[in-house]
């Protein structure tokens, strides 16, 4: 069994992680980090501290109506991909913990587009 990194649980909820095949299991938001543990194999989770965490990135949909996805970036592991039943309850309980300033919205459709076509045309 894998031992929680956390002394103090603010938040446990379902949730998948986008990590090459989608895994499901349970998001654990505590006083010292960030983890997600699998339903079916013990072996798999993540543990992810607050001082490791560089950015939280959400893709955020119908001017916040529905949060499908979000992402924490680390300083030095790369990123990680979640969903949640509830996102917005997620992320407020993260925000408890990191910096508002390090939480940001991801890019849109539309934006994606245009900085493609505005590379496309400097060359």
């Amino acid at each position: 069994m894998v031992q929680s990194i956390n002394t103090k649980v603010d938040l446990v909820i379902d949730a998948t992680s986008h990590m090459g095949l989608p895994d499901y299991g349970k998001i654990m938001i505590g006083n010292k980090g960030f983890e997600f543990f699998n339903n079916r194999d013990a072996r798999k989770f993540i543990q992810i501290s607050w001082e490791e965490v560089d950015i939280v990135i959400a893709s955020i949909m119908f001017k916040g109506k529905w949060i499908p996805r979000y992402a924490i970036q680390t300083k030095r592991n790369g990123t990680y991909t979640f969903s949640s039943k509830d996102s917005k309850k997620v992320l407020r309980a993260v925000r408890e913990y990191v910096e508002p300033n390090r939480m940001v919205q991801s890019l849109s459709f539309l934006d994606v587009i245009k900085r493609g076509m505005k590379s496309t045309f400097k060359k």
